[in-house]
């Protein structure tokens, strides 16, 4: 379904422990200029009001009337009935809040909650990495076409989220996804999130450099001194961005090895993605050691770095042959090279989160009408 240019108005939200961004968005473009307001994380019911009042006035704003209003939340949370749960770092939301109803009482219109790395791979999934990938291997005369994306988030956490043949995969218990909490590779006792994130890279970097922690830079000016742009310790630099990307790229190998399908990534440290990147594909095509010394491919489908344009070539080229069916003259297709391909987010993750958002909400109200 393409819902780039549909007419209808959604209401969205950015919802942070300091912040709420409220936004209107058409299509798959954004309405003017988003409203900011205080989240008053510590006190539910300014944080509550301080909700209406940022929908209220981005809804004033609009050219047409909102038909729903659709947003992600931070977890944990019952996302279809659009109750929240003990959040951390929303300290107010204790014991169950039904924000949802809430706002569907307020407001009039239907509304849908999510979680921000669910929405970010729905958005990249609908208008992101996975049509592109899809629109290349057309236009290079490949057959093989992909439905499936898994997708992470690289910032203050390790998010995740999961689309399969244009649905999100929400879970029975709203948890599909949850990247954070695969097994580290490198530290096996610990979740993925404390390998894969900014104050993973920082302790990584504080550590091979000898310094404080409280004294390390944030990942930005990090990688300009893994790049050489800027004084520092740039073997330190690198070594903390590879060894990142070395646990994502296993915890992504975990993924796909149920799913397989893509996977994107998102999130504000992906802008550091020539320094992990490499490290991150090589952790995906690892090996397994069995008891014999055989070694066993970590995954079954090779993986290709996506935004290497050699790699990108030979997995869109692919390795694609014709087979004469036995017993007569007919002719079969057949590429015998599984593969897949993890990219860079091809939106930008406050995009491909509102656009998840809107096309969430649409889908949920078609399916309603008769």
């Amino acid at each position: 379904m393409n819902l780039a240019h549909d007419s209808r108005i959604v209401l969205t939200l950015d919802a942070g422990g300091t912040s709420l961004k409220f936004m209107a968005i058409r299509g798959h473009q954004i309405l003017g200029d988003p409203i900011p307001i205080a989240s008053e994380a510590d006190d539910l019911n300014r944080c509550l009001d301080n909700i209406v009042t940022g929908f209220t006035r981005i809804a004033a704003s609009c050219p047409a009337p909102p038909v729903a209003i659709s947003f992600a939340f931070p977890g944990p949370a019952d996302y279809p009935a659009g109750i929240i749960g003990d959040l951390p770092n929303l300290s107010a939301f204790r014991g169950g809040v039904a924000l949802g109803p809430m706002l569907e009482a307020r407001f009039g219109i239907p509304v849908f909650i999510n979680n921000d790395g669910d929405l970010f791979v729905y958005g990249e999934a609908i208008a992101g990495f996975l049509p592109h990938v899809n629109g290349l291997l057309a236009r290079a005369g490949s057959p093989k076409r992909y439905k499936n994306l898994f997708g992470v988030t690289l910032g203050t956490g390790f998010g995740g989220g999961i689309a399969t043949n244009g649905e999100l995969l929400i879970g029975d218990n709203s948890v599909s996804g949850e990247a954070w909490l695969l097994r580290n590779k490198l530290d096996p006792s610990i979740n993925a999130e404390e390998g894969a994130c900014i104050r993973a890279v920082r302790r990584s970097y504080a550590e091979v450099a000898g310094v404080p922690f409280d004294d390390v830079p944030e990942p930005k000016e990090l990688f300009d001194i893994g790049m050489g742009l800027a004084a520092g310790d740039r073997a330190a630099a690198i070594h903390a961005f590879r060894r990142m990307g070395e646990v994502a790229g296993d915890a992504i190998a975990q993924a796909l090895t149920l799913i397989d399908g893509l996977a994107v990534i998102g999130g504000g440290i992906s802008a550091a993605a020539p320094l992990f990147m490499p490290a991150l594909v090589d952790a995906m095509n690892g090996v397994y050691i069995k008891a014999g010394g055989e070694r066993l491919r970590r995954l079954v489908a090779t993986a290709f770095n996506f935004d290497d344009p050699a790699q990108r070539e030979v997995f869109l080229k692919g390795e694609a042959r014709t087979l004469v069916v036995p017993g007569g003259t007919r002719t079969a297709q057949y590429d015998p090279l599984q593969r897949t391909a993890v990219g860079i987010s091809r939106l930008g993750t406050s995009q491909a989160v509102a656009i998840g958002a809107y096309v969430f909400a649409i889908r949920k109200l078609d399916a309603k009408s008769p």
